[in-house]
């Protein structure tokens, strides 16, 4: 592609995309998320790729621009993002029809070159089912039709790594306005005007953040995109940065020219080498073609982009810790102020937002703060994405309305709980979060309604858990996480946490004392008030959540030394029923530690001081008599 210099030149390569993408008769999309890619996608691609090609058709990986001859057959072949239904990779889409496939093997590939590429017959056993009822477009199925998918729009429907897929859906348009037909004013005040609020957790609104940085005076000034997402079961912004990196780098670009900025960084976990291989990808794309760099499209306004690959510390999510990390230094949060807006990376003006609230910029630039508000709740507009995982049916990548309540969610979206278990609860917003139980089921999920009952958005992770999840474990595996992860400077936060891990392990191992709840109350409200750091204020959420919930629970671990959810393998009681064994002595046979004994065609009985509760008993009796709980 020649470089794009002029407002026209971008709009004419915009064109010669859009008219290759129809000149493709079929698209073929394969999920190259990394879901997907653990199921054998990219087999599945090279596959087809091959198996077209031998049939004599055209196969276009790439969008052809060079104005070859219109009545060429064609089909396009790309590696998409994640489509976001997880739960059914690996995941193939046929357009212009819109049918999905699901769980796809590379051995249905000739089936799907003979009988729908060459054929246009539909697969029904590749479809997706419910009961009876075979869903053959994807955004029939219930899980993607009761989302509304913005941010997400374009991943799996356009190829994850060209510059022209992105083009010919439209991209650059809202740089392009923002560049030519505004200022940054009025930028700016699109972006306060829609009430966009940071999706990264706290919810702070952009608009506010932008214009605290233009106002600035120092001439040299960042733009920060922190895409760290440390959030255990967290994965949203890790598919924006996979499926659709160019519209990242449009709302950072926009961000930069309202506000002055002239060079940004995308901060992402190493933990993350795809994404960081596609954000490469799209900066090369873009500096190639004059849409990063020097003089953007013949204009005075420059801008170079950066990515920093973080060591995958859950505190490096914290503003001051991340442009410290970035800067080589140890990540640690420093007090403010000063804030970011006045002294960030580098000690500049510095914009700091994540993935998410970037990739909903440029719509807003496009269709206006009006058209965004009308989405959502007032207080919060637009959408958010979930990372829906845990015991439930459907587990995913799901984007909904601000507002959606957890029933809609779970019991809609996400089809309910997974066999026969009961919804018990859901920790929302990872460990700065807390966990929501069956009466907060019609609770509108946006930033305010769930900071009123002690809860989160966070990142945007949601963990379903069933009636077997014992809770205090829950709070153990958080704490557990918060207290190894936290970088140790501040005495409350290391020191702390330390000691609310120590009782928390101690009551999962029947060692709990009376008064060890009222002390984990006691140290979680210390915690809270004096730690440095937001995550360190937060660290004992999950802790105080699930004891005003289920502080029955707690209380059975420690009075009665009893899991009632049967969880906890130290707490947990093996038993024989007398009534129903029949004296076969598999279980004594297996026992590693020779604690059942017995007479032949008599009950056995099980030592419960050696007992080591491995299960093994339980696998071995054939006639259902050996019991957990």
């Amino acid at each position: 592609m020649p470089k794009i210099d002029t407002r026209q030149s971008l709009d004419l390569l915009r064109a010669a995309c859009i008219e290759a993408a129809e000149r493709e008769s079929q698209k073929i999309l394969v999920c190259a998320g990394t879901g997907c890619i653990a199921s054998g996608s990219l087999e599945i691609f090279e596959r087809l790729k091959m198996l077209i090609e031998e049939s004599g058709v055209r196969c276009d990986v790439e969008l052809d621009t060079e104005g070859h001859s219109h009545t060429t057959e064609r089909v396009g072949l790309k590696r998409s993002g994640c489509h976001g239904f997880c739960e059914m990779g690996a995941l193939v889409r046929i357009e212009p029809q819109g049918w999905l496939y699901t769980r796809v093997k590379p051995e249905d590939c000739e089936e799907i070159v003979s009988r729908t590429i060459l054929g246009g017959e539909h697969i029904s056993r590749l479809a997706y089912t419910e009961g009876d009822i075979v869903f053959k477009r994807q955004e029939d199925i219930p899980f993607y039709k009761k989302q509304t998918r913005l941010v997400l729009n374009h991943c799996g429907h356009i190829g994850a790594t060209s510059l022209k897929e992105y083009l010919a859906v439209g991209g650059y348009q809202a740089l392009e306005k923002a560049l030519f037909d505004m200022d940054g004013d009025a930028v700016v005040k699109v972006i306060t005007d829609s009430g966009l609020r940071g999706r990264g957790g706290g919810g702070f609104p952009a608009g506010r953040k932008w214009q605290q940085v233009r106002r600035q005076t120092e001439p040299k000034k960042y733009v920060v995109c922190n895409g760290d997402e440390g959030d255990p079961g967290a994965f949203m912004d890790r598919s924006i940065m996979e499926g659709d990196p160019h519209r990242l780098l449009e709302g950072m670009l926009i961000a930069a020219l309202a506000t002055g900025a002239d060079e940004g960084y995308i901060y992402v976990r190493a933990e993350y080498p795809m994404a960081v291989e596609r954000l490469r990808m799209a900066i090369e794309q873009a500096e190639e073609q004059g849409l990063l760099g020097e003089n953007i499209l013949g204009t005075d306004f420059s801008f170079t982009m950066h990515i920093n690959r973080g060591a995958g510390a859950f505190v490096c999510g914290e503003g001051s810790a991340l442009t410290a990390s970035i800067e080589g230094k140890r990540g640690m949060p420093r007090v403010k102020p000063p804030r970011t807006v006045e002294q960030g990376l580098f000690g500049k003006p510095t914009v700091l937002n994540n993935v998410e609230t970037f990739a909903n910029v440029p719509d807003i630039i496009l269709q206006g703060s009006d058209w965004f508000k009308s989405i959502g709740t007032e207080t919060s507009p637009g959408t958010k994405a979930f990372a829906l995982t845990g015991n439930i049916a459907n587990t995913g990548l799901i984007e909904v309305p601000m507002g959606a309540t957890l029933r809609e969610i779970i019991f809609g979206v996400g089809g309910g709980m997974r066999g026969d278990g009961k919804f018990k609860a859901v920790q929302i917003g990872g460990p700065s979060g807390a966990c929501l139980t069956a009466e907060h089921l019609d609770l509108p999920l946006d930033f305010d309604s769930l900071k009123r009952v002690g809860a989160m958005i966070g990142s945007g992770g949601l963990v379903v858990m069933d009636d077997s999840t014992c809770m205090v474990e829950v709070a153990r595996f958080f704490m557990n996480f918060t207290q190894n992860e936290s970088c140790g400077k501040c005495v409350p936060c290391r020191e702390g946490t330390r000691r609310m891990l120590e009782i928390l392990e101690r009551i999962v191992s029947g060692e709990g004392r009376e008064g060890d709840i009222e002390l984990l109350e006691d140290l979680a409200d210390t915690i809270t008030a004096t730690a440095l750091c937001g995550l360190g204020k937060s660290a004992a959420f999950p802790v105080i959540s699930t004891i005003r919930s289920f502080r029955d629970e707690y209380e059975a671990h420690i009075n009665k030394k009893r899991c009632p959810a049967g969880s906890c393998q130290k707490l947990v009681q093996i038993t024989i029923d007398a009534n129903l064994c029949k004296g076969c002595s598999k279980c004594a046979r297996v026992c590693p530690v020779e604690a059942i004994s017995g007479k032949i065609k008599e009950p056995f009985v099980i030592d419960q001081q050696k007992c080591i509760k491995c299960g093994a008993c339980i696998t071995a009796c054939p006639f259902n008599a050996i019991k957990a709980g």
